[in-house]
C-alpha cells in the first residue's frame, strides 16, 4: 500500500476510483507549498467515508484533481461530546478549538456569558483550525464549530438527555461529581476568564442534568481549563477509558 505523508480534508464523497476536484487553496498547498507532482500520494478523509489514499492525477496552479486508490481506514467517530466555551483572545480561542478537535470533541460551541470578553468570532476561521487539527492528528472526523450564541439561549433549548460537565473551581473533583454516570450524550462547559456570574452559576447548579466539577486547587486559564476538562472527561467517560 502506498504511504501518504500528507493528509487532506475534502468535502466530497470518497470511494475507490472516485475523482476529487481540488479547490484553489488546496491546490496551492499541495503543489505550491508541498511541491507535489502528478502521481504523488495524498491521504483523504471527509468525516463520512473513512480515509482513502489517493494520487495526484492533475496538478495545476489554480486547481487540480486527485483519484482515490484504496480505503486505508474506517471512519472513527469521536464520543458524542460537545465542548462549550466562552471565547477569549484570538490565539487562545484558536488553541481551544484545535485541542478540542485533537482530543475528541464532536461539536464545538462558543457561547456568550455575562462575563465573556469577546463579543464576536470568525466561525469560518475557527472551522478551518478544526480541519487543520484533524488533518495533523490523524483523525477521520472534523468537529463542527458552531457560530457564537448566548449561553441562556443554548440552555433554553437544551436536550435534557445530554448531560453537562460544568467546570466550577469551588467544588469537588470530577471523579466524585460524575459518580456512576456513564455513556450517552455529554457536553463540557467552560466559563469565561472572569468566571460565571452568580446568576449563571445558580442556574447551572439547578439543572438536573448538570454535574459540577472542580479542575483542581488552582484557577486555570480558560484555554488550560478546556484541555484539562477534556482530559478528565475522556479518562472517566470517553474513549480513552476503553484503551
Amino acid at each position: 500500500m502506498i504511504e501518504a505523508k500528507i493528509r487532506l480534508y475534502v468535502d466530497h464523497p470518497l470511494a475507490e476510483g472516485q475523482s476529487i476536484p481540488l479547490e484553489r487553496d488546496q491546490a496551492h498547498y499541495l503543489f505550491g507549498v508541498m511541491r507535489l507532482s502528478e502521481g504523488a500520494p495524498v491521504a483523504l478523509f471527509n468525516s463520512r467515508d473513512g480515509e482513502f489514499v489517493a494520487e495526484v492525477t492533475l496538478a495545476g496552479k489554480r486547481g487540480g484533481e486527485l483519484t482515490c486508490i484504496a480505503k486505508t481506514r474506517e471512519l472513527q467517530m469521536p464520543p458524542d461530546l460537545w465542548l462549550i466555551f466562552a471565547p477569549i483572545k484570538k490565539a487562545r480561542t484558536d488553541f481551544i478549538v484545535e485541542k478540542a478537535a485533537e482530543m475528541g470533541a464532536r461539536r464545538i460551541l462558543p457561547v456568550g456569558t455575562d462575563f465573556t470578553n469577546s463579543e464576536r468570532i470568525r466561525q469560518d476561521r475557527l472551522q478551518a483550525h478544526a480541519v487543520e487539527a484533524a488533518e495533523q492528528c490523524g483523525g477521520t472526523y472534523v468537529p463542527e464549530v458552531a457560530d457564537l450564541m448566548k449561553l441562556d439561549r443554548l440552555l433554553a433549548d437544551w436536550d435534557e438527555e445530554r448531560q453537562i460537565m460544568f467546570c466550577d473551581e469551588t467544588l469537588v473533583g470530577a471523579a466524585e461529581a460524575l459518580g456512576e454516570v456513564r455513556g450517552g450524550k455529554w457536553a463540557i462547559l467552560i466559563g469565561p476568564e472572569g468566571g460565571f456570574s452568580e446568576a449563571e452559576r445558580k442556574r447551572l447548579h439547578a439543572l438536573p442534568y448538570a454535574h459540577a466539577v472542580s479542575l483542581g486547587p488552582r484557577i486555570l486559564r480558560a484555554d488550560t481549563a478546556a484541555v484539562a476538562a477534556l482530559t478528565v472527561w475522556q479518562q472517566q467517560l470517553g474513549d480513552w477509558s476503553a484503551t
